[in-house]
């Protein structure tokens, strides 16, 4: 397909009806009240049936496409939408025989992220898509701020030969881009599992813990040892942990007052769980961190590591029971998706680090926050915004949806920049 960006014309995909018996009539201009009532009355006094409808509204400016069965009055309708048009200061195009654009087999949904977002990354991802032989069906825009996101309706593709062929374009163009297949599926109740440290939250905790402790550069030597290889997860946390015996337990306390969720973390789970989304956090950090998160955002399922508290108030250097590793975070989300009744295929694991390479894998998509290049190839996709509500653009849920919620709800929604 070639590059239309919209507004364009809009789609027709028609049923029951050869192209060579179809009139599709097109309305373009400035919006106002009435139009589509206006254009329909006038079809409806011819004796056409309606076989597609589409309407696109970009910052006040309208593309009203219908698709109807062509009849020996043809001329009588082009005067009666013409009319129309005239009056309302309009323009309109009827063409007979409307193609038939009926999407081929396999489908898939491509979202496309940018700050900014530039022409010329479009064009090539629509050049990719049309190289793998799809054709693009529609666009709709999904955020114009914090940042712009585009979701592209594909028809006629194999989505996971088209993930490949795009995640090389999206590198190139420096854009984040996710691909998945159309159908009910999407739309079906999901569980959406993530790390804490670096990802719900800014920053390591245990590094905040260690630097009261004053023993920061010993636990930031282990933590390059474990990721160069030399130490295992587990190995490596159990001798950070034990750098830090004999802290005063409430500094744990004041350590979580002191962590910041990382911005859009609020809007993501807030609107998570408005739309009966569950929504889990799995962590190599602390439950005397996560077990504040939970309460504070209403988060369903909870796992992560306990440290040990002595009777004289200070922590111990060991861990309570088993460690969650890479391991149990793949495991601790499959548990969830079992609780919850959420199939796996269904479940969002988001993660930074190589410690959640196990849950992504197994999870219906992954997605890679911000994260360390290994971790991104490992990935279906890979947001690289600072904005951790970018996720739920790429479960097709738009900033208008999620401000239209915060409205019915009576939070008040940040003012867009002026543009």
């Amino acid at each position: 397909m070639s590059v239309e960006p919209p507004p364009g014309p809009p789609t027709a995909s028609l049923t029951g009806a050869d192209s060579a018996g179809t009139l599709l009539v097109t309305v373009t201009g400035r919006d106002r009240p009435g139009v589509t009532s206006k254009l329909f009355s006038a079809l409806g006094s011819h004796p056409v049936d309606v076989l597609d409808v589409e309407q696109v509204v970009v910052r006040g400016r309208l593309v009203l496409g219908v698709l109807v069965t062509a009849t020996a009055d043809e001329g009588e309708i082009r005067t009666a939408v013409q009319d129309i048009a005239d009056e309302l200061g309009l323009e309109v195009e009827v063409v007979r025989g409307g193609r038939d654009r009926r999407r081929a087999p396999g489908g898939a949904h491509v979202t496309v992220l940018g700050q900014p977002l530039r022409p010329v990354a479009v064009a090539a991802i629509a050049r990719r898509i049309a190289a793998a032989g799809a054709n693009i069906d529609r666009i709709v825009r999904l955020a114009s701020y914090p940042v712009t996101s585009l979701e592209l309706e594909v028809s006629g593709a194999d989505p996971a030969r088209l993930r490949v062929e795009l995640a090389a374009e999206a590198l190139d163009q420096g854009i984040d881009l996710a691909v998945q297949p159309s159908g009910l599926i999407r739309r079906a109740k999901r569980l959406v599992v993530m790390d804490v440290d670096s990802t719900l939250v800014q920053g390591e905790v245990i590094e905040m813990l260690a630097q009261r402790a004053g023993v920061l550069d010993q636990v930031a030597r282990i933590t390059a040892a474990a990721m160069h290889g030399e130490l295992d997860f587990t190995e490596s946390l159990r001798r950070r942990v034990r750098l830090l015996e004999g802290l005063p337990a409430s500094t744990l306390d004041e350590v979580s007052s002191e962590v910041s969720l990382t911005p859009g973390a609020r809007t993501m789970v807030r609107t998570l769980k408005r739309l009966d989304y569950k929504f889990a956090i799995v962590s190599g950090g602390f439950t005397q961190m996560t077990d504040r998160l939970v309460e504070e955002l209403g988060i369903d399922y909870a796992a992560a590591n306990t440290l040990e508290v002595g009777d004289d108030g200070r922590l111990t250097g060991e861990l309570v029971g088993p460690v969650v590793d890479r391991a149990g975070k793949a495991a601790a989300l499959a548990r969830f998706a079992a609780e919850a009744g959420v199939p796996l295929s269904q479940t969002v694991a988001v993660g930074d680090g190589a410690n959640d390479l196990d849950m992504i894998a197994v999870s219906g998509l992954g997605v890679a926050f911000n994260a360390k290049p290994h971790v991104r190839d490992a990935a279906d996709t890979a947001v690289s915004v600072p904005y951790l509500d970018a996720v739920l653009y790429l479960l097709g849920i738009s900033r208008d949806d999620v401000e239209a919620a915060d409205a019915a709800d009576g939070y008040e929604t940040p003012a867009p920049p002026v543009t």
